[in-house]
């Protein structure tokens, strides 16, 4: 028996070539509507975003579109945005105790990744790893709760007009940080999103980048996952920066959808990773 894994589109990765795996889309709304779905016309929609002038925002998956792709599974893994940024996980959950009132014996669990992005893929992932094992169930909620402890997310920003946009800082500021070449450094602590640096211009931002990731645990060997919007650029500097000093990280590089480009904006990184796999090393997000 195999599980039924369904994400929310904020995963980057809306189809894995099977039938176990599927999402359910975010939207953007500005001027008019976005599906964060195969079918959006991506670069159509950040030309538009750029051009707007008024508030922009997102509206997660409702219960139903939940509850349509669980499907007829027995057992069933949801893995979501941060519930602290939208509200995915909470309709999730909603769907998950339906199905379960609706079909007695079926389990629905979910995992709020407390990030976005790459994470995401990476709980994901670890599912199947599992699956691929013969682990059951319960044993594959438990590993993957306990390896969640261990995966982070980074994040750095060439724009700050999203943030402007939203209320999250001043368009002033917004606009002379793209004047001087500041980006925005920062992780996703606790569910939330944190500035952590302002590093100023590509290759300071590359540096720090990959110090936030040596003091947060991660090793030579371990898994580092980059989500890119329209920035390739960036994406390969901090690759070869990463692995001119863990030269056997195990790397995957994705472009974002529509919510994390909504989010990250172009020229934007978000950055999942594993730290360390022990207690004194590691700096757990829980």
């Amino acid at each position: 028996m195999s599980f039924r894994i369904v994400s929310d589109s904020s995963s980057n990765v809306l189809s894995m070539g099977d039938s176990n795996y599927t999402t359910v889309p975010l939207k953007i709304i500005a001027e008019k509507e976005y599906v964060d779905d195969a079918a959006l016309d991506l670069a159509g929609m950040m030309e538009d975003l750029r051009n707007h002038k008024g508030k922009s925002g997102s509206s997660c998956p409702n219960v139903g579109e939940w509850l349509e792709a669980f499907g007829d599974a027995e057992e069933v893994f949801c893995v979501t945005i941060s519930k602290h940024l939208s509200g995915s996980y909470a309709a999730s959950v909603q769907a998950g105790e339906a199905y379960m009132e609706e079909h007695p014996g079926c389990k629905v669990f979910t995992f709020d990744s407390l990030a976005v992005g790459p994470e995401m893929m990476m709980i994901v992932d670890k599912i199947r790893e599992c699956e691929a094992a013969g682990d059951d169930y319960e044993t594959t909620k438990a590993k993957v709760l306990e390896y969640h402890n261990h995966v982070h997310t980074l994040f750095c920003l060439e724009s700050m007009l999203n943030l402007a946009r939203n209320g999250r800082v001043s368009m002033a500021v917004a606009k002379i940080a793209g004047m001087l070449g500041i980006r925005v450094a920062g992780e996703a602590a606790g569910g939330q999103v944190t500035p952590v640096h302002k590093p100023r211009g590509a290759k300071k931002a590359t540096q720090t980048l990959v110090e936030m990731l040596k003091e947060r645990g991660f090793r030579d060997g371990n898994l580092l996952r980059v989500a890119h919007c329209y920035a390739p650029e960036a994406a390969q500097a901090f690759k070869d920066a990463v692995f001119a000093e863990f030269p056997n990280t195990r790397f995957k590089l994705e472009h974002t959808t529509a919510l994390c480009s909504f989010y990250a904006e172009a020229g934007g990184l978000i950055i999942g990773f594993e730290g360390a796999f022990n207690e004194e090393n590691d700096n757990s997000k829980f």
